[in-house]
């Protein structure tokens, strides 16, 4: 069976990108090796009417709608390989031989390659964050710390006093100018510049010169990486932001490769979940044009 769309990553993006395509009544695949990006969080917050959700729940119920088209086959597996061109995809899944498809939607997500500082990869998603706008709420104006990984640490340390005390940890990564320095005073941002021993407690900072800062939460900077190896192989172009590389596309997420569409955080440097389901609907709809009007 040829499907007319196959979709890579069943989280956020890609789900909604298959209830577009399955209320169109057409044959969809979506693929999907369970790795959410925020599969770490307990709790989700900033998307209308399912805030303070956690992950798991959002993503069940919402697998569960989409069960419901009949239209819509669905395997829980890994994207191995990916090859081809518009209305002749291969793709290729571990253990689970190979389905063919005309229109492809990229929705595979990134990984976060964090700072190596000990204790740091253990707390993400729990008192270690990267969006203000998803977690900084709860931490209740307490103390915040950033941990810089690179010169966006600057862009953190300027955000974050709207909901808290901010020190900024330069941790040998970030070493802000005479301007920056003034931006972050007026701020109210302390700079903290002995080095970083380790992360114990919830979020306590302990330092080089043996001082423990206790923290009610902290943020840095990961840097993206697309999940799927065989991306660049596929043809699309790859962009490198200061976040780590995407995938660009048009406002419809069509990218540089004919038949191909991305969406969710593949497809943009700085993403949340309210996004990603935004994107993914317009790149099943995106999709369904394209097999209407061949001219697209």
């Amino acid at each position: 069976m040829t499907y007319d769309v196959i979709i890579i990553g069943g989280s956020y993006a890609g789900l909604s990108a298959a209830l577009q395509l399955g209320r169109a009544r057409r044959s969809v695949l979506v693929i999907d090796a369970g790795r959410r990006r925020n599969r770490f969080a307990s709790h989700s917050h900033g998307f209308l009417g399912q805030d303070g959700r956690a992950p798991d729940e959002i993503v069940a119920e919402a697998r569960r709608q989409i069960e419901r088209y009949n239209t819509i086959d669905w395997i829980d597996g890994l994207a191995t390989n990916v090859s081809g061109s518009v209305d002749a995809f291969e793709v290729e899944i571990e253990g689970d031989g190979r389905n063919e498809g005309r229109r492809l939607i990229l929705a595979a997500g990134v990984t976060d390659d964090l700072p190596s500082v000990p204790g740091l990869s253990e707390r993400w998603g729990r008192s270690v964050f990267h969006c203000p706008y998803c977690h900084c709420y709860e931490l209740n104006q307490g103390q915040i710390g950033v941990i810089a990984a690179s010169a966006l640490a600057m862009h953190h340390g300027l955000m974050l006093p709207d909901w808290g005390t901010t020190t900024l940890f330069t941790n040998g990564a970030f070493t802000p100018d005479q301007g920056e320095r003034a931006q972050l005073e007026a701020r109210g941002t302390v700079v903290e510049e002995v080095a970083i021993h380790e992360i114990t407690g919830k979020a306590d900072v302990v330092l080089a010169d043996g001082r423990t800062l206790v923290m009610d939460g902290l943020f840095t900077q990961p840097t993206l990486r697309i999940s799927a190896p065989w991306i660049a192989e596929l043809g699309c172009t790859l962009e490198e932001t200061p976040m780590g590389a995407t995938i660009p596309t048009d406002v419809m997420k069509q990218t540089t490769k004919r038949g191909v569409f991305a969406c969710g955080d593949i497809a943009r440097p700085a993403g949340s979940v309210a996004l990603a389901v935004g994107d993914g609907a317009m790149a099943g709809t995106a999709a369904h044009r394209s097999l209407m009007f061949l001219d697209l």
